[in-house]
C-alpha cells in the first residue's frame, strides 16, 4: 500500500484518451478483501488519511467524504469511482494488441490501484505487454516482484500479488481489452 495513488498525475494530460472497462466482480471482491471496510478516517501504516476501501484521503479528516462514517454501500461507490481513475489509466498503458480477459483485467487493475497509476505506467510488466510478450508470461514474472516496500518484503503484499496471480489465471470468457476508443 505504500506505492498506492501516485497517480495519473505522473501522465501526460493526453493519454487518458479511452475509457477503461469496470472491473468485474471478481476483481471488485479481490480488491475489497486486501484493502478492507474501514469507516472511519484511519492511518495506512505509512501516514496517509484512508477511509472506506483504501480511498487516499485530501487531508487529514477526510473533508472530501461526506456523512462519516461510512456506511459500507457508501464505502462501495466511493471505491467505485476511486477505480475509474486505475482503470483508464491501465487502459491507456497498454497498447491496443494487448488482449485480456475480464479476470486479467481484474487483477491488474487490483495490482494498479495498490501500487498507483505512475508505477503501473513506468512498469517492465506494461512495456514487456507492449512489446508484444505473452501477457500470461510476463504477468507471472513481474507481478510477484511488486511485493515490497523500501526495499523488504511485505507479507501482505505477496499474498495480494499471489491473489492477484490466481485471479488472472482464473477461466473467463468475458473480453475486457482492448476496448474501442
Amino acid at each position: 500500500m505504500a506505492f498506492k495513488h501516485l497517480l495519473v498525475a505522473t501522465l501526460p494530460a493526453l493519454a487518458v484518451a479511452c475509457t477503461g472497462p469496470p472491473v468485474n466482480q471478481n476483481g471488485l471482491n479481490l480488491i475489497k478483501s486486501f484493502e478492507s471496510f474501514q469507516p472511519s478516517v484511519y492511518d495506512d501504516g505509512f501516514g496517509n488519511p484512508t477511509i472506506g476501501y483504501g480511498h487516499l484521503c485530501s487531508d487529514s479528516t477526510c473533508s472530501e467524504v461526506p456523512n462519516q462514517p461510512l456506511t459500507e454501500e457508501a464505502a462501495s461507490q466511493l471505491l467505485a469511482g476511486d477505480l475509474v481513475t486505475y482503470q483508464d489509466a491501465l487502459t491507456n498503458a497498454l497498447a491496443d494488441p494487448v488482449t485480456l480477459n475480464d479476470n486479467q483485467y481484474g487483477a491488474l487493475v487490483s495490482w494498479t490501484y495498490n501500487v498507483g497509476a505512475g508505477n503501473m505506467g513506468n512498469s517492465d510488466l506494461v512495456s514487456r505487454m507492449n512489446g508484444g510478450e505473452d501477457v500470461v508470461i510476463v504477468t507471472h514474472d513481474e507481478l510477484p516482484q511488486w511485493n515490497k516496500v523500501n526495499g523488504q518484503v511485505v507479507d501482505g503484499l505477496t499474498r495480494r500479488r499471489q491473489a492477484e496471480l490466481d485471479l488472472f489465471d482464473a477461466p473467463a470468457t468475458l473480453p475486457a481489452l482492448p476496448v474501442p476508443c
